[in-house]
């Protein structure tokens, strides 16, 4: 049976800084040589904010491979993977508020209050924060228990992403329903996991 060897782990994280880094490149030198066709801004917010939600959900769907296929390996991945999408959500968040509120940030608060997609996808990256900041390993021990319980909200972040998302088009065919219908999946492979978080969360 084939075995994911450190070796293996090393090779996708290279695969990983290339791809990512080189796809922020790429829009971003598309962007200001006006390369993109329709607007520009737009197009920088949406494909930074799909990156990073396609990088949310493909650290959510490490641990049910690892434990299905029996490759534990794969767990040495999620580190990367959550910080490439707190990365793509700060430029996200960065292209709009530089390029499209033109760093208007009585604007800013008002869209967070009264608009409800921004207010969940903004809520979204301030939990990403917290998992970033907190991913070293020195923090981890130093928070021991209480770690795991913050980096359980990964699953309400990667909920209020696709949320964000959904309000955003303002619809749910076509991709957003493919992005709706992998999050119901990944969260099934967690139910037990989420089912004890929640039922703590009332006794609390």
């Amino acid at each position: 049976m084939f075995r994911v060897k450190p070796v293996h782990i090393t090779a996708i994280k290279v695969i990983t800084h290339l791809v990512c880094l080189a796809y922020i490149a790429v829009f971003y030198y598309w962007g200001f040589t006006d390369q993109l066709d329709g607007d520009p801004v737009k197009i920088l917010i949406h494909e930074m904010g799909i990156a990073a939600l396609n990088m949310l959900l493909l650290t959510l769907i490490l641990t049910p491979l690892a434990q299905t296929f029996r490759q534990g390996a794969l767990i040495n991945l999620r580190r990367l993977f959550g910080l490439y999408s707190f990365v793509f959500a700060v430029l996200h968040f960065a292209n709009y508020l530089l390029f499209d509120l033109q760093l208007d940030w009585s604007n800013l608060f008002e869209d967070i209050i009264k608009r409800p997609y921004i207010t969940v996808g903004f809520v979204s990256l301030i939990i990403l924060l917290l998992l970033s900041l907190t991913s070293p390993m020195r923090i981890r021990k130093k928070m021991k228990k209480h770690w795991q319980s913050l980096h359980n909200l990964v699953y309400l972040c990667a909920g209020l992403a696709v949320l964000h998302y959904l309000w955003s088009v303002k619809t749910v065919v076509g991709k957003p329903l493919i992005y709706l219908f992998l999050l119901i999946i990944i969260l099934s492979f967690r139910r037990q996991k989420l089912n004890h978080w929640i039922k703590r969360q009332f006794k609390a």
